[in-house]
């Protein structure tokens, strides 16, 4: 692959996403789909110009340049173009963008997309793949939807969207904190997804985990923030801290149990305590329930000695006010370790007929159960289940490390 196309390439993974909403700021006459046309465009210029002329030195304001000068030709023609904005991209700096504008701007982003007048669901959906640049295919995974789910919802609101003339621009310092919900699921979803890739060659992308906790502390620093904020982001530090010790050098994965939990970071397991202090109990969200659980296992010397009691009374009560599989996945695992083996297989079972039926990691924790238990049978079978399900070499080691004490 030459130089430039692997440059575009590159540019089009980390912002492709961004420079659509750039356009669907940049005038209230541009709609989703001529957003993306506008940029695509714009990509298809950079990769046959750069082959002659060489990559600029500021390849993603080039871009973005292409982008406006087009989307401006493109109104004039309509006869349309009027830009009330345009004092403010003069004042953003956007007439002569340089490569940290749309970074910058992320967190305005996402508050832009979080538009009262969308649902909820198409509010996640289009900040997903719009502001943080995730595939359909990871974000289906994400909200545990169907591909064809995710582009539906897509559809609509892009139909919405310029049926309603809606113009996602970041709101009033007034409106921000109704919007932050949205916020914090946008952050813990796209964490989520860095800690174990949808898609792509990797099975963790730590560039999501440091975007989630930079936004994170972004909102706490310009009190943009609630009690769930602080939550959030004492939950991101637990989770960020062992990431670490999560696979070797040679790409080996290692699950909960079996990592060097001397590699774990305890400057950000301090830091994730001091946020969790700072969240306050007056109102108790899900993000609440999970730092905990976090903070649990980061404070306990050893897997042996984790509070394995404590942790499936909050999985209990998180289940209770926050149904979600994932989580059930996590509290049948819980319950085997807190010596309830019927109750986790109870659950695991169920949630076969769920969409984790897909799902090698339900299969790999029921093949590494039914294998304490003696019974290598089912073990077997599960994890032959989840070795065609898993998407990684690194998952599909894993699974073979533990089918090979199958005998």
């Amino acid at each position: 692959m030459n130089q430039e196309k692997q440059v575009v390439d590159g540019l089009y993974k980390t912002h492709f996403g961004k420079m659509v909403t750039a356009m669907l700021q940049f005038s209230r006459d541009i709609d989703l789909e001529m957003a993306e046309d506008l940029v695509q465009d714009a990509f298809y210029a950079a990769l046959s110009t750069w082959k002659n002329k060489g990559v600029p030195n500021n390849p993603a304001g080039w871009i973005y340049t292409v982008c406006r000068n087009n989307a401006i030709n493109t109104l004039k023609r309509k006869k349309s173009f009027v830009n009330p904005f345009e004092e403010d991209f003069a004042a953003d700096g956007l007439d002569e963008p340089d490569d940290g504008i749309f970074d910058d701007r992320k967190v305005q982003l996402l508050f832009a997309c979080a538009h009262p007048r969308l649902s909820s669901k198409a509010q996640v959906v289009i900040t997903l793949k719009y502001v943080t640049n995730l595939r359909v295919e990871s974000i289906s995974r994400a909200l545990g939807m169907t591909i064809d789910g995710i582009d539906k919802i897509l559809q609509r609101a892009k139909q919405r969207i310029k049926m309603e003339n809606i113009f996602l621009k970041e709101p009033s310092p007034s409106h921000l904190k109704s919007r932050l919900p949205v916020v914090h699921k946008i952050i813990y979803l796209l964490f989520n997804e860095g800690y174990r890739a949808g898609s792509g060659k990797e099975i963790s992308r730590y560039e999501l985990c440091e975007e989630s906790l930079i936004m994170t502390k972004f909102l706490l620093d310009n009190h943009i923030s609630n009690d769930d904020t602080a939550a959030l982001y004492a939950l991101l530090l637990f989770n960020a801290a062992r990431l670490g010790a999560r696979s070797a050098t040679t790409g080996e994965l290692y699950d909960l149990e079996e990592q060097d939990r001397t590699l774990w970071n305890v400057d950000l397991i301090e830091l994730g305590c001091h946020y969790l202090h700072q969240s306050g109990h007056e109102s108790i969200s899900h993000y609440h329930y999970e730092a905990t659980i976090a903070y649990l296992h980061c404070s306990a010397k050893s897997f042996a000695d984790t509070d394995w009691p404590t942790i499936t009374q909050i999985y209990a009560q998180l289940l209770q006010d926050n149904p979600n599989p994932f989580a059930e996945l996590n509290y049948a695992i819980a319950l085997y370790y807190d010596h309830r083996p019927q109750e986790a297989f109870s659950i695991l079972h169920g949630l076969q007929q769920t969409f984790l039926q897909e799902y090698y990691l339900l299969h790999a924790t029921l093949g590494k159960l039914y294998l304490l238990e003696g019974q290598h049978t089912k073990s077997g079978h599960h994890l032959g289940k989840a070795l065609t399900l898993a998407n990684f070499k690194a998952e599909k080691d894993f699974v073979q490390k533990i089918r090979s004490k199958v005998s």
